[in-house]
């Protein structure tokens, strides 16, 4: 199969025409974490693992200071670093990964404040709610790393969550203090001091590669959740400005952002950017249990509000997803959820059953636009939510027991039928289109199966390449140094995207 891939990727055609530079040189990344990085992420979020919330785990709050909801009111309280360490090593173990990985997940989002990277750097703390608290949580970077080399072992990938900012970045109580006062945005020092927070932490991570053996799960860093920005103008110059101190470090490293729920004016935000091949991936965080609205709403109506593709949110989503491709992008949902609240419940017959029907539904939307997706959370200390708890839901049957294709039939060593089958796909999908729409539909039919190769790690699942858009631009980079410039790159680009899709129908077709 590998041959075969081989042979695919170096046979293209056509004539140069005017040449010139790509967008950028192209980025140094091994096939490992190429794959890891850019696959469909199907995940769930490690909440309360290292940024707390009483409502999942009620243990680390037993002696808490202050209101006692937050990681600095667990700090201030009694024994504070023996309760966090004690947390640290017993919330998530490696059968815990191992359990996730035996359903598909293949990547999991892990929350942290800027405090539990202090044993990195403990200037951090200075002048900040956490200053002078570094004895308690110097423990967390070393278990933090232990995470991503057990997580690797079972062939998961991270996504690492600044969920805790300098002054926190919204009112809740999960950005690192109870105070519901929003100093984020307000104090240069506190802006400053998050992005040399990033610094750090992207550095380590990148330095993770010189570990024996290498460690390339990393997916990338979310550089601030939920923020809820006086301006957002404000937030677009701060985003710019920590996009930049990443790359200045690393020009490949992918990074994500949080669209404040507004999707769209976030989509034309990263069209603004300059152009690079480097993955900027806008977060979405879908809820439906929290407003009067959604109080109002039944579940029924819920889930046919998601299921109508001509409906407003489903549109949306497809209009973004779009948008994103074209700019190289691509858009996950980095938390979302089976809850529904009682009143969206109240006189339902079957309460299983319908929000079984909520969370296909979602899984359904997600698998048409988006990148990836996270359920939150993996787990509550207090067993049996099956709205939050993904354990719960999965083991209560209102969430599907494995996500992803699931191959019955062995793949290997039957190159020539799969390159027989995409000369047939691709000549029913090049109609009037232009030659570069072919090279481009090889080579995504190429990609597509170089993600379903890659080494499963035990899994029941393939990988199956997510951010097209992404990595889309980066080919027809590589066919412009090859082949020159042109007015019809577009197709190029149009043929890839097509070539994935057929690919994965094909291997659908054949393999699952």
């Amino acid at each position: 199969m590998r041959s075969f891939i081989s042979r695919l990727r170096h046979g293209r055609r056509g004539s140069k025409t005017e040449s010139g530079p790509g967008l950028q040189e192209a980025l140094q990344e091994s096939r490992q974490q190429h794959l890891y990085r850019y696959r469909k992420q199907r995940g769930v979020n490690l909440g309360s693992w290292f940024v707390l919330e009483r409502w999942l785990s009620e243990s680390p709050f037993q002696s808490t200071a202050g209101s006692g909801q937050s990681d600095l009111d667990v700090a201030k309280g009694l024994r504070a670093k023996q309760v966090l360490e004690q947390h640290w090593d017993s919330w998530i173990t490696s059968s815990d990964f191992e359990w996730l990985a035996a359903r598909g997940i293949n990547t999991v989002r892990i929350p942290i404040g800027y405090y539990h990277i202090c044993a990195l750097d403990p200037s951090i703390l200075t002048r900040t709610d956490f200053d002078g608290l570094q004895h308690v949580f110097e423990g967390a970077w070393s278990r933090l790393v232990a995470a991503v080399i057990t997580a690797q072992s079972f062939g998961i990938g991270v996504l690492f969550d600044l969920h805790a900012a300098p002054g926190k970045q919204n009112k809740d109580s999960h950005s690192g203090t109870s105070s519901p006062v929003v100093s984020f945005f307000n104090s240069k020092f506190n802006m400053q001091l998050a992005i040399r927070a990033l610094r750090v932490l992207v550095t380590q991570l990148i330095a993770l590669r010189a570990h024996e053996p290498e460690f390339d799960n990393i997916v990338g860093v979310q550089l601030l959740n939920e923020p809820q920005p006086s301006s957002h103008e404000a937030l677009y110059d701060w985003y710019k400005e920590a996009i930049q101190e990443i790359r200045n470090i690393d020009s490949g490293f992918p990074i994500y952002i949080s669209d404040c729920w507004m999707t769209d004016q976030y989509a034309d935000f990263i069209a603004r950017l300059p152009s690079c091949l480097a993955l900027t991936c806008i977060d979405h965080h879908l809820y439906r249990c929290f407003t009067w609205s959604d109080i109002s709403t039944s579940a029924v109506q819920h889930t046919a509000s998601l299921a109508d593709r001509n409906a407003p949110f489903p549109q949306m989503f497809s209009r973004v997803s779009e948008k994103l491709a074209e700019s190289g992008s691509g858009l996950i949902v980095g938390e979302w959820s089976g809850a529904l609240n009682p009143g969206s419940l109240q006189g339902t017959a079957d309460e299983h059953q319908e929000r079984a029907s909520y969370i296909r539904t979602q899984l359904d939307l997600f698998e048409l636009y988006c990148a990836g997706s996270f359920f939150w959370t993996y787990k509550k200390e207090l067993p049996g939510d099956q709205g939050w708890s993904f354990r719960d839901a999965v083991e209560n049957g209102v969430f599907p027991e494995v996500v992803g294709m699931v191959p019955v039939k062995d793949y290997v060593g039957l190159s020539a039928d799969i390159n027989a089958r995409k000369v047939t796909a691709r000549n029913v999908a090049l109609g009037q289109h232009h030659w570069r729409f072919e090279a481009g539909f090889d080579q995504g039919w190429v990609a597509a199966y170089d993600f379903f190769i890659f080494d499963r790690a035990g899994q029941p699942t393939v990988s199956e390449l997510g951010f097209k858009g992404c990595i889309a631009k980066r080919k027809a980079q590589d066919h412009i140094r090859e082949h020159g410039r042109s007015s019809n790159i577009w197709e190029f680009e149009h043929g890839f995207r097509q070539g994935v899709d057929a690919a994965k129908h094909d291997f659908q077709h054949h393999y699952c």
